[in-house]
Protein backbone atom coordinates (compact mmCIF):
# COMPACT_ATOMS: atom_id res chain seq x y z
CA UNK A 1 0.00 0.00 0.00
CA UNK A 2 1.46 3.33 -1.08
CA UNK A 3 1.64 5.98 1.62
CA UNK A 4 0.17 9.43 1.00
CA UNK A 5 3.64 10.98 0.81
CA UNK A 6 4.75 8.39 -1.74
CA UNK A 7 1.72 9.14 -3.91
CA UNK A 8 2.57 12.84 -3.76
CA UNK A 9 6.18 12.14 -4.75
CA UNK A 10 5.12 9.88 -7.64
CA UNK A 11 2.74 12.55 -8.91
CA UNK A 12 5.43 15.23 -8.70
CA UNK A 13 7.89 13.04 -10.59
CA UNK A 14 5.27 12.30 -13.23
CA UNK A 15 4.61 16.00 -13.82
CA UNK A 16 8.33 16.71 -14.12
CA UNK A 17 8.86 13.89 -16.64
CA UNK A 18 5.80 14.81 -18.69
CA UNK A 19 6.81 18.46 -18.82
CA UNK A 20 10.38 17.60 -19.83
CA UNK A 21 9.47 14.96 -22.43
CA UNK A 22 6.21 16.53 -23.71
CA UNK A 23 4.33 13.25 -23.26
CA UNK A 24 1.63 11.80 -21.03
CA UNK A 25 2.48 8.79 -18.88
CA UNK A 26 -0.13 6.15 -18.13
CA UNK A 27 0.34 5.38 -14.44
CA UNK A 28 -3.20 4.05 -13.81
CA UNK A 29 -3.81 6.31 -10.81
CA UNK A 30 -7.08 4.61 -9.95
CA UNK A 31 -5.11 1.42 -9.30
CA UNK A 32 -2.21 3.15 -7.54
CA UNK A 33 -4.51 4.78 -5.01
CA UNK A 34 -6.30 1.47 -4.36
CA UNK A 35 -3.19 -0.64 -3.69
CA UNK A 36 -3.56 -3.09 -0.82
CA UNK A 37 0.13 -4.04 -0.69
CA UNK A 38 3.50 -2.63 -1.75
CA UNK A 39 4.44 -5.63 -3.92
CA UNK A 40 3.43 -4.00 -7.22
CA UNK A 41 5.36 -0.74 -6.87
CA UNK A 42 9.11 -0.11 -6.98
CA UNK A 43 10.58 3.21 -5.86
CA UNK A 44 14.21 4.34 -5.90
CA UNK A 45 15.47 7.25 -3.81
CA UNK A 46 18.74 9.17 -3.94
CA UNK A 47 19.56 11.56 -1.08
CA UNK A 48 15.95 11.38 0.10
CA UNK A 49 14.48 12.26 -3.30
CA UNK A 50 12.39 9.94 -5.47
CA UNK A 51 14.32 9.61 -8.74
CA UNK A 52 12.71 6.52 -10.32
CA UNK A 53 9.39 4.69 -10.13
CA UNK A 54 8.00 1.54 -11.72
CA UNK A 55 4.46 0.22 -11.29
CA UNK A 56 2.94 -3.14 -12.16
CA UNK A 57 -0.72 -3.33 -13.14
CA UNK A 58 -2.42 -6.71 -13.25
CA UNK A 59 -5.22 -7.46 -15.70
CA UNK A 60 -6.01 -11.13 -15.21
CA UNK A 61 -2.99 -13.15 -16.31
CA UNK A 62 -1.43 -10.13 -18.04
CA UNK A 63 0.66 -7.59 -16.17
CA UNK A 64 1.48 -4.15 -17.56
CA UNK A 65 4.65 -2.27 -16.68
CA UNK A 66 5.04 1.51 -16.70
CA UNK A 67 7.53 3.79 -15.02
CA UNK A 68 9.75 6.87 -15.20
CA UNK A 69 13.07 8.37 -14.18
CA UNK A 70 13.80 11.95 -13.19
CA UNK A 71 15.25 13.64 -16.32
CA UNK A 72 18.45 14.79 -14.59
CA UNK A 73 19.07 11.26 -13.22
CA UNK A 74 18.78 9.25 -16.41
CA UNK A 75 21.48 7.01 -17.95
CA UNK A 76 22.55 5.84 -14.50
CA UNK A 77 20.91 2.42 -14.63
CA UNK A 78 18.18 3.30 -12.12
CA UNK A 79 15.25 2.08 -14.21
CA UNK A 80 17.05 -1.13 -15.16
CA UNK A 81 17.50 -1.88 -11.46
CA UNK A 82 13.79 -1.42 -10.81
CA UNK A 83 12.86 -3.38 -13.92
CA UNK A 84 15.01 -6.36 -12.93
CA UNK A 85 13.35 -6.44 -9.50
CA UNK A 86 9.92 -6.20 -11.09
CA UNK A 87 10.60 -9.05 -13.52
CA UNK A 88 11.65 -11.30 -10.65
CA UNK A 89 8.40 -10.51 -8.84
CA UNK A 90 6.38 -11.19 -12.01
CA UNK A 91 8.04 -14.58 -12.49
CA UNK A 92 7.23 -15.59 -8.91
CA UNK A 93 3.62 -14.43 -9.28
CA UNK A 94 2.71 -16.62 -12.26
CA UNK A 95 1.60 -14.06 -14.81
CA UNK A 96 1.48 -15.34 -18.37
CA UNK A 97 2.12 -12.14 -20.33
CA UNK A 98 4.13 -8.98 -19.72
CA UNK A 99 3.32 -5.76 -21.57
CA UNK A 100 5.58 -2.71 -21.32
CA UNK A 101 3.74 0.57 -21.79
CA UNK A 102 5.37 3.77 -23.05
CA UNK A 103 4.17 7.06 -24.53
CA UNK A 104 4.54 6.95 -28.31
CA UNK A 105 6.69 10.09 -28.33
CA UNK A 106 9.09 9.17 -25.53
CA UNK A 107 12.69 8.89 -26.77
CA UNK A 108 13.84 7.92 -23.26
CA UNK A 109 11.40 4.98 -23.18
CA UNK A 110 12.40 3.80 -26.66
CA UNK A 111 16.07 3.84 -25.68
CA UNK A 112 15.32 1.53 -22.75
CA UNK A 113 12.96 -0.72 -24.71
CA UNK A 114 15.48 -1.25 -27.51
CA UNK A 115 17.78 -2.94 -24.99
CA UNK A 116 15.14 -5.36 -23.68
CA UNK A 117 14.40 -7.43 -26.78
CA UNK A 118 10.73 -6.50 -26.73
CA UNK A 119 8.27 -6.85 -29.62
CA UNK A 120 5.76 -4.17 -30.54
CA UNK A 121 2.24 -5.39 -29.68
CA UNK A 122 -0.27 -2.58 -30.26
CA UNK A 123 -1.04 1.07 -29.59
CA UNK A 124 -3.91 2.86 -27.89
CA UNK A 125 -5.23 6.36 -28.40
CA UNK A 126 -6.25 8.33 -25.33
CA UNK A 127 -9.21 10.38 -26.51
CA UNK A 128 -10.95 13.45 -25.13
CA UNK A 129 -14.43 14.64 -25.96
CA UNK A 130 -14.49 17.96 -27.78
CA UNK A 131 -17.62 19.96 -27.06
CA UNK A 132 -20.20 19.65 -29.84
CA UNK A 133 -24.00 19.34 -30.17
CA UNK A 134 -25.38 15.90 -29.30
CA UNK A 135 -28.70 14.38 -30.26
CA UNK A 136 -31.12 13.31 -27.55
CA UNK A 137 -31.12 9.68 -26.43
CA UNK A 138 -34.08 7.41 -25.75
CA UNK A 139 -34.94 3.80 -25.14
CA UNK A 140 -32.02 2.80 -22.97
CA UNK A 141 -31.12 2.78 -19.29
CA UNK A 142 -27.70 2.93 -17.64
CA UNK A 143 -28.21 1.41 -14.22
CA UNK A 144 -25.65 0.88 -11.49
CA UNK A 145 -24.36 -2.69 -11.43
CA UNK A 146 -24.98 -4.98 -8.46
CA UNK A 147 -23.37 -8.27 -7.48
CA UNK A 148 -26.22 -9.99 -9.35
CA UNK A 149 -24.70 -8.66 -12.58
CA UNK A 150 -21.40 -10.48 -12.07
CA UNK A 151 -22.10 -13.44 -14.37
CA UNK A 152 -23.48 -11.19 -17.11
CA UNK A 153 -20.46 -8.93 -16.79
CA UNK A 154 -18.14 -11.91 -17.26
CA UNK A 155 -20.16 -13.03 -20.28
CA UNK A 156 -19.92 -9.58 -21.88
CA UNK A 157 -16.14 -9.46 -21.36
CA UNK A 158 -15.72 -12.88 -22.95
CA UNK A 159 -18.04 -12.32 -25.90
CA UNK A 160 -17.41 -8.64 -26.63
CA UNK A 161 -13.67 -8.48 -25.91
CA UNK A 162 -12.72 -12.09 -26.69
CA UNK A 163 -11.26 -12.36 -23.20
CA UNK A 164 -10.28 -15.66 -21.62
CA UNK A 165 -13.04 -16.60 -19.16
CA UNK A 166 -10.62 -17.18 -16.28
CA UNK A 167 -9.10 -13.73 -16.81
CA UNK A 168 -12.56 -12.20 -17.11
CA UNK A 169 -13.63 -13.70 -13.78
CA UNK A 170 -10.51 -12.39 -12.03
CA UNK A 171 -10.95 -8.91 -13.42
CA UNK A 172 -14.69 -8.69 -12.82
CA UNK A 173 -14.27 -9.97 -9.25
CA UNK A 174 -11.82 -7.16 -8.58
CA UNK A 175 -14.07 -4.59 -10.23
CA UNK A 176 -17.07 -5.56 -8.15
CA UNK A 177 -15.00 -5.78 -4.96
CA UNK A 178 -13.64 -2.26 -5.49
CA UNK A 179 -17.15 -0.80 -5.66
CA UNK A 180 -16.33 1.05 -8.86
CA UNK A 181 -18.98 2.86 -10.88
CA UNK A 182 -19.97 0.05 -13.20
CA UNK A 183 -23.07 0.67 -15.30
CA UNK A 184 -25.09 -1.98 -17.05
CA UNK A 185 -26.62 -1.00 -20.40
CA UNK A 186 -30.29 -2.01 -20.59
CA UNK A 187 -32.45 -1.88 -23.72
CA UNK A 188 -36.07 -3.11 -23.69
CA UNK A 189 -35.42 -4.59 -20.24
CA UNK A 190 -32.53 -6.69 -21.61
CA UNK A 191 -28.95 -6.20 -20.37
CA UNK A 192 -26.89 -5.76 -23.53
CA UNK A 193 -23.60 -4.27 -22.36
CA UNK A 194 -21.63 -2.42 -19.70
CA UNK A 195 -19.16 0.36 -19.02
CA UNK A 196 -17.35 1.83 -16.06
CA UNK A 197 -16.88 5.50 -15.22
CA UNK A 198 -13.88 6.55 -13.16
CA UNK A 199 -13.66 10.09 -11.82
CA UNK A 200 -10.05 11.21 -11.70
CA UNK A 201 -8.46 14.33 -10.30
CA UNK A 202 -8.64 17.57 -12.29
CA UNK A 203 -12.29 16.86 -13.12
CA UNK A 204 -11.70 14.03 -15.59
CA UNK A 205 -14.29 11.31 -16.19
CA UNK A 206 -12.79 8.22 -17.86
CA UNK A 207 -14.90 5.59 -19.62
CA UNK A 208 -13.46 2.08 -19.26
CA UNK A 209 -14.58 -1.37 -20.38
CA UNK A 210 -17.27 -0.06 -22.75
CA UNK A 211 -18.67 -3.18 -24.40
CA UNK A 212 -21.86 -4.47 -25.98
CA UNK A 213 -22.82 -8.08 -26.67
CA UNK A 214 -22.13 -8.99 -30.33
CA UNK A 215 -25.78 -9.69 -31.13
CA UNK A 216 -26.70 -6.12 -30.14
CA UNK A 217 -23.89 -4.37 -31.98
CA UNK A 218 -24.56 -2.36 -35.13
CA UNK A 219 -27.92 -1.11 -33.88
CA UNK A 220 -26.86 2.37 -32.77
CA UNK A 221 -26.87 1.45 -29.07
CA UNK A 222 -23.22 2.34 -28.52
CA UNK A 223 -23.64 5.83 -29.94
CA UNK A 224 -26.65 6.48 -27.73
CA UNK A 225 -24.82 5.23 -24.65
CA UNK A 226 -21.89 7.55 -25.32
CA UNK A 227 -24.16 10.54 -25.84
CA UNK A 228 -25.93 9.85 -22.55
CA UNK A 229 -22.67 9.46 -20.60
CA UNK A 230 -21.16 12.56 -22.17
CA UNK A 231 -24.20 14.67 -21.33
CA UNK A 232 -24.27 13.38 -17.76
CA UNK A 233 -20.57 13.92 -17.07
CA UNK A 234 -20.18 17.23 -18.89
CA UNK A 235 -23.25 18.57 -17.06
CA UNK A 236 -21.43 17.72 -13.83
CA UNK A 237 -18.46 19.80 -15.00
CA UNK A 238 -16.21 16.90 -16.00
CA UNK A 239 -14.15 16.48 -19.15
CA UNK A 240 -14.78 13.06 -20.72
CA UNK A 241 -12.01 10.66 -21.79
CA UNK A 242 -11.56 7.09 -23.03
CA UNK A 243 -9.00 4.78 -24.62
CA UNK A 244 -9.21 2.77 -27.83
CA UNK A 245 -6.80 0.51 -29.70
CA UNK A 246 -5.58 2.34 -32.80
CA UNK A 247 -6.37 -0.62 -35.09
CA UNK A 248 -9.98 -0.86 -33.88
CA UNK A 249 -11.38 1.18 -36.73
CA UNK A 250 -15.02 0.49 -35.87
CA UNK A 251 -14.68 1.74 -32.28
CA UNK A 252 -12.47 4.63 -33.35
CA UNK A 253 -15.08 5.74 -35.89
CA UNK A 254 -17.83 5.47 -33.29
CA UNK A 255 -15.98 7.63 -30.78
CA UNK A 256 -15.05 10.24 -33.37
CA UNK A 257 -18.67 10.41 -34.53
CA UNK A 258 -19.79 11.76 -31.14
CA UNK A 259 -16.91 14.21 -30.76
CA UNK A 260 -13.93 12.35 -29.28
CA UNK A 261 -10.46 13.29 -30.55
CA UNK A 262 -7.16 11.49 -29.98
CA UNK A 263 -4.87 13.59 -27.78
CA UNK A 264 -2.17 11.08 -26.77
CA UNK A 265 -1.00 7.65 -27.93
CA UNK A 266 0.46 4.84 -25.82
CA UNK A 267 2.54 2.02 -27.31
CA UNK A 268 2.61 -1.49 -25.83
CA UNK A 269 5.42 -4.00 -26.20
CA UNK A 270 5.51 -7.72 -25.34
CA UNK A 271 8.41 -8.77 -23.13
CA UNK A 272 9.61 -12.19 -24.38
CA UNK A 273 10.42 -13.86 -21.09
CA UNK A 274 8.31 -16.94 -21.97
CA UNK A 275 8.53 -16.82 -25.73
Amino acid sequence: MLRTQQLIEIEQLQKECESHDHVQLKLNWEMLRARTSDQMDFLLYEHGELVAFLGLYAFGSTVEVCGMVKPSERRKGYFQRLFDRAIEHIKRSGYKRILLNAPAGSDAAKSFLNKQGVKYAFSEHQMKWQECPLEETSGLVLRKATIDDYEMSVRISVQAFGMDEEDARVMESKTFADHTDMRMIVVNEETVGKLRISLEEEGQAWIYGFSILPEYQGKGIGRQVLRQVIKEQSAAGHSVHLEVETKNEHALGLYESVGFKAVHTQDYYSYPWRE
